[in-house]
């Protein structure tokens, strides 16, 4: 009796519409006491409604199983992004029903609106779909699709749940993944921001004989082939291929500082996926170094078909630390794991000039074994509030320290130019198409 309870009548709740027939054969019953003329009216009333209550009850819970309902997501859920979510329902009644979907999303999340409503005719299938965008990266867990079923006479509605406790991984940013993948080997770069390089050196394994077009070097002009086509036609040098491309992230507090929901350690995550799938494409061997108060993760270079399942593996999972990075331990773990010279990209951010004079001395000893660039941050509202016009005393003295601050990031650009090491100054959002602009150039000088 306890277990035909459980399964029916805790997922049975009455709905407005039987509390307001109920409350009117109240007022019947009220009525009767002024006017006797009413006589079994109230009493009838009410057993009409109870045994339409019945009746709802009975054609609800007839079928054991009078609706299907499912979500169907991806396997992983790509962070900063909208990811799509779609919930099929079924109608398996002979009649119409009102349906109340509410989805439990992972708390993560906040939100409390995913309530749907709609009707649903016999036979009839019907998609619901949203997206969510999730600011961190980690687990995920969607609890149930809890579906609220109302026949046409609306008494009572009868719950069923649906796809139980289900946990999503939230990787790195991958959606558009591919659109990087095509810009890198198009002529449309410059639609996602991306540029075209023009060539300035070559070089020396040969490729092929190709029609002249604008851009290419005139000193690559095949004129024997020329003279045998009647039109300029120019030799085609491979770029080199199978350097090492490794992605240093900064996990320390400096990487806390949050913009448009995701903080610089994501941004920084990103990219590199980013740019280990373009470098990859363009056959160099990418790998992956994660450093704070000490060294973290450390996938060596290479260019197998799994890597970038490798490193989104690791970069999932890694959350920014509280203490600021040791450069000396990374130096030493660089020069323990990196044999051959290439490039080395470190995602940081500095505070101040004195918290790069700090750390230069290591970054001078990187780049005297590897190419070394160094991506850090602007801040975007330090140069909103540069920009914006002095009403008062304090609006001055705010607008004088935040030019200060951005005066002191160029003079850090200066700085690591000073010493040979390359640079991006960046805002977040531009940061992806930064350092793919910068690796490209860099491919197309002949630097790496």
């Amino acid at each position: 009796m306890k277990k035909f309870f459980q399964q029916y009548y805790i997922n049975l709740f009455l709905k407005d519409r039987f509390f307001a027939a109920l409350g009117f054969c109240v007022v019947l019953f009220l009525l009767k006491f002024f006017f006797t003329w009413l006589g079994d009216i109230p009493e009838i009333a009410t057993a009409v409604v109870f045994i339409l209550l019945f009746v709802d009850i009975f054609i609800l819970y007839r079928i054991p199983k009078g609706i299907d309902a499912h979500r169907f997501t991806s396997k992983r859920l790509s962070n900063g992004d909208e990811n799509p979510i779609q919930i099929e329902i079924k109608n398996r009644y002979g009649f119409g029903v009102n349906v109340r979907v509410i989805d439990e999303v992972p708390y993560q999340f906040q939100l409390r609106d995913k309530d749907f409503r709609l009707s649903l005719k016999s036979a009839e299938v019907k998609s619901i779909h949203y997206n969510l965008r999730p600011t961190k990266r980690g687990e995920y867990e969607f609890g149930f699709i809890r579906a609220y079923i109302g026949s046409p006479l609306g008494f009572i509605s009868r719950r069923y749940n649906f796809d139980g406790a289900k946990v999503l991984p939230v990787y790195p940013s991958f959606i558009n993944l591919g659109q990087y993948e095509l810009m890198a080997v198009s002529r449309h770069l410059t639609e996602m921001g991306i540029k075209r390089i023009r060539k300035i050196g070559n070089s020396s394994e040969f490729d092929q004989i190709k029609n002249y077009v604008g851009g290419d070097d005139i000193r690559t002009i095949n004129w024997k082939a020329t003279a045998r086509k009647g039109g300029l036609m120019v030799n085609n040098y491979t770029d080199e291929k199978s350097q090492n491309i490794y992605c240093i992230i900064d996990k320390s507090r400096v990487m806390r500082m949050p913009f448009g929901g995701l903080s610089l350690l994501d941004y920084a995550i990103n990219a590199t996926v980013a740019l280990t799938k373009v470098a990859m494409l363009k056959e160099d061997k990418a790998g992956l170094i994660t450093i704070s108060e000490t060294i973290g993760s450390i996938v060596p270079a290479d260019r197998k078909s799994a890597q970038l399942g490798n490193i989104m593996n690791v970069l999932y999972k890694e959350k920014t630390r509280y203490l600021e990075s040791n450069l000396e331990t990374l130096y030493s773990s660089v020069r323990a794991v990196v044999k051959q010279r290439g490039l080395l990209v470190f995602f940081t951010n500095f505070e101040s000039l004195s918290a790069l004079e700090r750390q230069l001395p290591y970054l001078q000893r990187l780049s005297k074994y590897h190419l070394l660039l160094v991506v850090f941050f602007e801040n975007t509202e330090l140069k909103t509030l540069s920009h914006a016009p002095a009403k008062d005393i304090e609006g001055i003295y705010h607008k004088t320290i935040a030019e200060k601050f951005i005066y002191e990031k160029k003079l850090m650009v200066k700085a690591l130019n000073k010493h040979g090491i390359l640079s991006i100054l960046t805002s977040p959002q531009n940061l992806t198409l930064n350092v793919i602009n910068r690796y490209l150039a860099l491919k197309a000088q002949q630097r790496i």
